[in-house]
């Protein structure tokens, strides 16, 4: 009896096994028959991608990913003779055979039972994915289809899977990456940044840094998605490599100072902003710059120069002229909190009287400020201030019409 029983269970395990290989060839010619059924196909081999008995053979896996690849390259076949075709779907078809062929090439290199490794579709494998990548109407048109309809996460996926396939162990570093390469890569960054994939950006953008294919946009790229990620030492480390292998792209420099200044490491923001003013000497703004950073070191003197030369070299700037009256008035003001320290009315007097003096000489320079720039308020509040505190009456109901009336 207990033959019987495992007699049967060996017939009915051999009839399984077998129905399953029946599937891998069954769906093999769905696939490649004259007028193939894709979604049969597809059907059959699923069942053998699931079995025990077939699902780590190279065959099946091989055999599922030929299914994807006749769907696409028939699809490709209609396009050459300008035939409508469903463009997702052979994009659909197209990655899910790589995926599939891949993993066969995988199983495809173990040993045999005597230990010996030898591969039956790498051959075939290796052709078809050399064929995605040299043909530009494959995974490059996808991927340019899918990030020009804003799918920018599958266009990245899809412009990845074209920058792994040279990197697979089967091509044997045959497939030169060039030029097309870097620009994939760039562009599969691009799709990252538009996907919020902040990481898989870094990490392409960084690979890009020693290639010649837009490297000025890689750097300010790579900056920029550091400083999304909130990782301030590698953006700066970042600005600081872009400084020097760009050494005429004052972008990279200005958003070095920048970043210094809005990290109130004035002295560090100074260094590279001196460094900037060596190579554009008559840049009116950098000087502007200057005298603020020098004013907020208490440089009354070094900021006073840097302002005068700023505005020198540009008498358009208003802020220049507001920035010079901004250093006479915050002078005023800490004169008057060292004047309130004293206690002898006849010489706090005579010292408030230096103050108001000094806070006057702001005046015309807000009033320039005013004329250049209408618009701005905070220049006429500043002068309203002013005038009450001097008690310059009728200036100061002109001022405040002037701001009700904005």
């Amino acid at each position: 009896m207990k033959k019987l029983i495992l007699s049967l269970f060996l017939v009915i395990s051999f009839t399984f096994s077998y129905a399953q290989k029946a599937n891998v060839s069954k769906a093999k010619n769905k696939a490649l028959m004259e007028n193939p059924d894709f979604a049969g196909a597809r059907e059959a081999i699923k069942l053998a991608l699931q079995d025990s008995t077939t699902k780590n053979l190279a065959e099946t896996w091989y055999v599922a990913g030929l299914i994807g690849y006749s769907q696409s390259d028939a699809a490709y076949k209609k396009a050459i003779l300008r035939q409508p075709i469903d463009t997702v779907a052979k994009g659909k078809a197209m990655l899910e055979s790589y995926d599939y062929f891949v993993q066969a090439d995988k199983l495809d290199q173990q040993p045999d039972a005597k230990g010996k490794v030898k591969p039956k579709f790498t051959k075939d494998i290796k052709a078809k994915l050399t064929d995605y990548y040299r043909t530009q109407q494959h995974l490059i048109s996808y991927g340019a289809y899918q990030f020009e309809k804003k799918d920018f996460a599958g266009a990245y996926n899809t412009f990845n899977v074209f920058l792994e396939i040279p990197k697979l162990p089967l091509m044997n570093n045959e497939i030169k990456m060039d030029s097309t390469y870097d620009m994939i890569s760039y562009y599969a960054g691009i799709s990252a940044i538009n996907a919020k994939m902040t990481d898989k950006a870094i990490s392409v953008f960084e690979s890009l840094k020693t290639k010649k294919y837009e490297t000025k946009a890689v750097y300010q790229s790579l900056y920029e998605q550091y400083m999304n990620k909130k990782d301030s030492t590698s953006a700066v480390n970042t600005l600081k490599e872009a400084v020097n292998k760009f050494p005429s792209d004052m972008w990279f420099m200005q958003n070095l100072i920048n970043y210094y200044i809005y990290s109130k490491k004035i002295n560090d923001a100074l260094v590279y902003l001196n460094a900037a003013i060596e190579k554009e000497p008559t840049m009116g703004q950098y000087y502007y710059v200057k005298g603020n950073l020098e004013e907020a070191n208490n440089n009354f003197d070094g900021a006073l120069a840097a302002i005068d030369k700023s505005i020198q070299l540009d008498p358009t700037m208003a802020d220049a002229y507001a920035a010079k009256g901004r250093l006479y008035y915050n002078k005023a003001v800490r004169m008057a909190e060292e004047a309130n320290k004293i206690k002898d009315v006849k010489a706090y007097n005579a010292e408030m009287k230096k103050v108001d003096g000094v806070f006057k000489e702001s005046v015309p320079f807000f009033k320039k400020a005013s004329e250049m720039n209408p618009k701005e308020v905070d220049y006429k509040k500043t002068l309203k201030t002013l005038y009450y505190r001097l008690k310059m009456d009728a200036e100061f109901e002109a001022i405040n019409k002037e701001i009700n009336a904005m």
